[in-house]
């Protein structure tokens, strides 16, 4: 028992490694400006336009539910005014980031590791290899940049569909006050709740992008090691968003509320 815990740490500490390798592998191609452009473009399209509408479902549901929840809450204390204001915080700040990383990393995060594991497999990477062409700069730069770049507009779009649905599913179907509703909510709403969850959404968009690059890379012999990698990418990757959500919320709310 105590060998088979001592290997799995092994392991995990040997796959921290590699990952670190590669973040440094593809940090450096970034600042030499490699990557081919057209992919990045692809990339984009196809993480921000076809994650359009698992994002926006999302944000919108989330929203509605968040702001009846809140709102039964609140009707106990008569503050009933003050619903749109949470929904719009925790919008902003917490939920609107954490799930379209979610949702983008279930969608994007499992079709890359896909990708890159079938390349793996049938050792197309070996014969990028064998072409003078760097695995990194071709399948992993132009995957991140496109990540960093649609998911905090995937972010935006969340969230401003989650407030209007709250707003419609106050307004319209548990009869809250218009005006003050939409007072409260730019009152109690700082630009630093937008600009955590903005910064949020960048980390979220490398940590995808870096985890189901490297399990794509480092997947296993066979059909079976390329449906592990896939389900491991999303697995990994989803939890730690999470864990790194924590951390980002206790830093960067101290760092911006205290400015």
């Amino acid at each position: 028992m105590v060998s088979t815990g001592k290997q799995w740490l092994m392991e995990w500490l040997e796959g921290l490694g590699r990952l670190t390798l590669l973040t440094r592998e593809a940090i450096a191609s970034l600042l030499t400006l490699k990557p081919s452009w057209r992919d990045v473009l692809y990339q984009i399209y196809f993480v921000g336009v076809k994650s359009q509408s698992v994002v926006l479902i999302t944000g919108a549901f989330t929203g509605m539910v968040l702001g009846a929840q809140t709102y039964f809450q609140f009707h106990k204390v008569k503050m009933d005014t003050a619903t749109l204001a949470v929904v719009s915080v925790s919008m902003c700040s917490e939920l609107g980031p954490v799930l379209t990383g979610l949702m983008v990393a279930g969608r994007v995060g499992a079709a890359i590791a896909a990708e890159i594991g079938t390349m793996r497999v049938t050792e197309q990477i070996d014969a990028l290899r064998t072409l003078a062409t760097h695995p990194v700069d071709y399948l992993v730069v132009p995957r991140l940049i496109a990540l960093h770049l649609a998911l905090p507009l995937l972010t935006a779009e969340s969230i401003a569909v989650g407030i209007g649905a709250g707003y419609l599913v106050g307004v319209y179907l548990l009869d809250i006050d218009p005006t003050y509703s939409w007072s409260n909510m730019l009152k109690y709403t700082n630009s630093s709740d937008v600009i955590i969850g903005m910064i949020k959404a960048v980390v979220f968009g490398g940590i995808v992008a870096l985890v189901g690059c490297y399990k794509g890379m480092f997947c296993g012999e066979g059909a079976e090691g390329v449906g592990r990698a896939t389900t491991e990418a999303v697995v990994y990757s989803s939890i730690t968003i999470l864990i790194t959500n924590f951390f980002l919320t206790l830093s960067l709310g101290h760092i911006l509320h205290t400015l």
